[in-house]
């Protein structure tokens, strides 16, 4: 069975619609808002994708802590990740984003079509 990995603020239809799909959802925090497991403790095959809107992604100014390295375990798990921002915004969301590593920015409302197509 897939499992998606979601951090907090995630469209509650779209985490309804993949639990209705049969696919499960794991929430995670980015190590601020202690929504659910941290998402750097994840390990190999625990999640098949994680989806995180743009805004859990960029610490506050000050904070020593990055995209990067809130994304180090997919990195290191080869787990993908899809960020959600609004279509007119794509372009200027990769720069909070740096070099971290990530699969794709996805408008909200393709969000549930594209995990589908990662899960199956």
């Amino acid at each position: 069975m897939a499992t998606v990995g979601y951090f907090e603020g995630t469209d509650p239809s779209v985490l309804t619609r993949l639990a209705v799909s049969g696919i499960e959802t794991l929430p995670l925090s980015n190590g601020f808002d202690g929504h659910g497991k941290y998402v750097n403790h994840l390990g190999k095959g625990e999640v098949d994708v994680v989806i995180a809107y743009l805004h859990k992604l960029t610490p506050a100014s000050g904070v020593p802590t990055s995209p990067k390295d809130m994304l180090f375990a997919c990195k290191i798990q080869s787990i993908p990740v899809l960020i959600v921002a609004p279509r007119d915004s794509h372009e200027a969301a990769k720069k909070p984003l740096g070099d971290a590593t990530y699969s794709g920015i996805i408008a909200p409302e393709d969000l549930f079509d594209e995990i589908k197509k990662i899960v199956g």
